[in-house]
């Protein structure tokens, strides 16, 4: 039978290779995103080898979670796999003089998006007694480093909710996973300097770092194992990175 999949954040960077990958694979795919123009250029790619249905929200928006989810057409109300990659960096400020509403998006954002979206479609799971969640985490759930503060409390959030959220539903059948990258070369520097491009580049010169495809390749293996089989927690790095603030570079 035909799988359904529902990602948030697929408008880039994890999000999109993830649904570009899963599509290969004739995955139906439910693509969610801010950016509705973007959601509406790579559906109509990914329409070529599976169907798809967009759905234009913030994760950090309750009501408009729950409304659009609730909006899906009958094919598509059965989520077997579950993608919780929306979320964000914003700044490196020390605490005594981050912005709060920076603290604020972040909170918002990668953390309650991922519990309302989670709340929206876990009960359907655990009627059918069937599904898998995945989280997207990042070396930021394990390490802290300075400037992170407030990103990195939201990222081991995730970690901890990871855990729970597998208490809470292996008794019903549904895996719970978590994917911990390190630096992947995708637009979240842009996002975390507020668009200053030039300055985003400079995390990633000198090493090669992942690319949103290496993440999505892992999703999607941690997907297609066998079904008693549940690959909870997986930490990948770029071979220069050795821990949150050890990286390897050669100029």
């Amino acid at each position: 039978m035909k799988k359904t999949a529902f990602i948030t954040g697929a408008t880039s960077g994890i999000g999109k290779a993830t649904a570009e990958i899963f599509a290969k694979h004739k995955i139906r795919l439910v693509i969610c995103g801010r950016r509705l123009e973007r959601l509406q250029n790579l559906a109509i790619e990914l329409s070529k080898t599976t169907e798809v249905q967009i759905l234009n929200f913030d994760v950090a928006d309750k009501n408009a979670v729950f409304n659009a989810i609730n909006s899906l057409p009958k094919e598509f109300q059965d989520i077997d796999i579950l993608i919780n990659n929306a979320g964000n960096a914003h700044g490196l400020a020390p605490v005594f003089s981050g912005d709060t509403d920076d603290w604020d998006n972040m909170i918002d954002s990668n953390i309650k998006g991922l519990l309302y979206v989670t709340k929206a479609i876990s009960p359907n799971m655990v009627k059918r007694k069937s599904g898998q969640i995945i989280n997207i985490g990042s070396i930021s759930s394990k390490y802290v480093y300075e400037g992170g503060n407030v990103y990195c409390a939201t990222k081991h959030a995730v970690e901890a909710l990871n855990q729970g959220m597998r208490m809470d539903l292996s008794k019903y059948g549904i895996r719970v996973s978590a994917v911990h990258p390190g630096l992947v070369d995708t637009e979240f520097s842009t996002v975390r300097f507020k668009g200053d491009k030039n300055k985003a580049d400079e995390v990633y010169k000198g090493f090669q770092a992942l690319t949103a495809d290496d993440i999505a390749d892992l999703i999607y293996f941690v997907v297609s194992r066998p079904y008693h089989v549940n690959i909870s927690d997986i930490l990948i790095l770029p071979t220069a990175q050795a821990s949150g603030t050890q990286i390897h570079k050669e100029f």
